[in-house]
């Protein structure tokens, strides 16, 4: 076999020999992409102290990734799927890579969200070639294991990213956590063109650009109010982002369904198959990432622990995702996706409800479990939604069916952290402002320990070193009446210290359990959804689906755009393959 794969997949008669090592490539290529966001969230205090950021500022760095990788990817996915899937990837993996050399030698804010953006194009192009490569490169029959090992990976990034940041932060700065992805991404790169053999789609149509574009404006605008609105009030930018989100998604609809090939077909999500599982991997990350978003802050702020500590304190989560993805693929060809899916948004649900539980005493030992559960929801529920997906598209847009799952994921992460946050942040504001009624403390400082529970530590630490000051001052003072009085001072300062690490630990704690109690309601109402869109199961898988009709890779030859009608008595499920596979 020759070192670079130059035939397409499409035409080789037997099912690729290094698929699974070419998994293996895709799987690392997610890995970074997802990586990058989570690593963030440890290295942002660093990156804030050293630029000067503001709150505004620091969370344009965070979403910076988030605005072009939404908007761009079913763009870009249509365009990979005509031209080359290995071809976006490897243009991901490069851009992805020079975002991040572009990020390690920033020395100010306005650098920094650039080189968040340009690491979120690469991701735009590199999320969907992943998938839409997986699904090429694997024969039907194979395709839901492979899909359950990629959600995994999913999973493991977002619980080992805070692990790997969290090692870097403790022997090197902040922008370390851009230049580890350099060498990964190079590594991709070439294991790319050794392993993963090209592919494209079969026809040469032009590309739908002007629903791309539509694509491109009402998701982008829409993820830009997710973002604004919540975070910073619903001034004129938020409202005229909402404004153009509406009438840009009205644009998309009505020109995809006039369109003869377009860009993507919205008449599928009259299936209740695909839009069901698109609402269930929305749902599912709007409470993995709200969850994951003040699950971080509470064990490095309220419990104490350094970025390094948090990061192993999530492994539970990355493991429980494996066990999860291992059980999907066990049940799913057994019960039917619509059980597991549902089973897994319940575990989801439950998860959350656990968190209602944590109050300012509770312990890292109290957030196992809800870590576990939570875990084992994302690998139920996910890899059965994502083979659904991609099983609603022919082979020549399965970089458009990529896209459309990133879609939903990316949206659904994007509103948790900003509905569950701005929840969160205004919950521990209240929380704090009537524990500290009728306080001594300068209004100054009140207020800005408001601001977040960082903010609200922070001023404890400063009023505690206020105090150590004066203790100093006192024991070094000649005049016993001075030294008394500083003696005094620093006494109250102490106790004010106490009292508001007290305040600022509670108020977060009953912040988390508020906010969580929100979004198990949200998942809760969201799986009753899930449950009722998705179609029953009405008889066990026949063995023979998965025999070959053209004698090639074991695929039923493609039919260009019909598959989409609406559904006849549950049909969608009886012809499901054993493996949980496409349709």
């Amino acid at each position: 076999m020759p070192l670079v794969i130059k035939e397409p997949v499409e035409r080789t008669g037997r099912p690729y020999a290094r698929r699974w090592w070419a998994l293996l490539v895709l799987c690392l290529s997610l890995l970074i992409i997802v990586m990058a966001n989570t690593a963030l969230t440890v290295a942002a205090p660093d990156m804030t102290r050293d630029l000067g950021l503001s709150g505004a500022d620091l969370q344009w760095v965070v979403d910076g990734y988030t605005v072009p990788y939404a908007a761009l990817m079913l763009l870009l996915g249509a365009i990979g799927d005509k031209y080359s899937r290995r071809g976006a990837l490897v243009l991901g993996l490069l851009v992805f890579g020079g975002g991040a050399v572009l990020g390690y030698l920033a020395d100010s804010a306005a650098t920094v969200i650039a080189a968040r953006a340009v690491m979120g194009v690469g991701a735009a192009l590199i999320m969907p070639a992943t998938l839409s490569l997986l699904a090429a490169t694997f024969p039907r029959a194979e395709r839901a294991k492979a899909i359950t090992l990629w959600t995994a990976t999913a999973g493991l990034a977002i619980a080992t990213g805070p692990v790997v940041a969290g090692a870097l932060l403790r022997h090197h700065g902040w922008s370390s956590t851009f230049l580890i992805n350099v060498p990964v991404a190079a590594v991709a790169l070439v294991a790319a063109f050794v392993l993963v053999p090209p592919s494209r789609a079969g026809h040469h149509d032009r590309i739908d650009y002007v629903g791309g574009l539509l694509s491109v404006v009402w998701i982008g605008s829409l993820v830009y109010m997710i973002i604004e609105g919540p975070h910073f009030g619903w001034d004129v930018k938020a409202v005229t982002a909402a404004v153009v989100a509406g009438c840009g998604l009205l644009a998309f609809v009505a020109w995809e369904l006039r369109h003869p090939r377009p860009v993507l077909d919205v008449r599928r999500f009259a299936n209740r198959r695909f839009a069901g599982s698109n609402l269930a991997v929305a749902l599912f990350f709007l409470a993995v990432f709200g969850a994951f978003y003040y699950l971080t802050q509470h064990l490095q702020f309220v419990l104490g622990y350094d970025a390094l500590e948090t990061g192993v304190r999530m492994l539970p989560l990355a493991g429980a995702v494996f066990a999860g993805s291992a059980l999907t693929g066990y049940l799913t060809p057994r019960v039917g996706m619509r059980l597991t899916v549902t089973a897994g948004m319940v575990g989801g649900t439950a998860a959350l409800a656990l968190l209602t539980r944590i109050d300012a005493a509770s312990s890292y030992g109290d957030l196992v479990a809800p870590l576990v559960v939570l875990g084992l929801a994302i690998g139920l529920a996910l890899s059965p939604c994502t083979d659904a997906i991609m099983g609603a598209f022919p082979e020549s847009e399965l970089g458009v069916g990529g896209a459309v799952n990133d879609t939903s994921l990316e949206l659904g992460g994007s509103l948790g952290i900003a509905l569950l946050g701005s929840l969160l942040s205004t919950t521990y504001s209240g929380r704090l402002s009537d524990a500290t009624a009728g306080s001594t403390l300068p209004p100054t400082a009140l207020s800005t320990a408001q601001d977040s529970v960082g903010a609200g530590y922070g001023v404890a630490r400063a009023i505690g070193a206020k105090a150590r000051q004066l203790a100093e001052q006192a024991a070094h003072a000649g005049d016993p009446h001075q030294a008394a009085q500083l003696k005094a001072q620093a006494g109250r300062l102490a106790q004010g210290a106490g009292q508001m690490k007290e305040a600022v630990g509670s108020a977060f704690a009953d912040a988390v359990a508020h906010t969580s109690l929100v979004g198990a309601v949200v998942l809760g109402v969201g799986t009753v959804a899930v449950a009722l869109l998705l179609p029953r199961r009405a008889a066990t898988a026949p063995a023979a689906a998965e025999k070959p009709s053209d004698g090639t890779r074991g695929e039923a030859p493609e039919a260009p755009e019909a598959p989409e009608a609406p559904e006849a008595p549950e049909a969608a499920e009886a012809a499901e393959p054993a493996g949980g596979g496409a349709r």
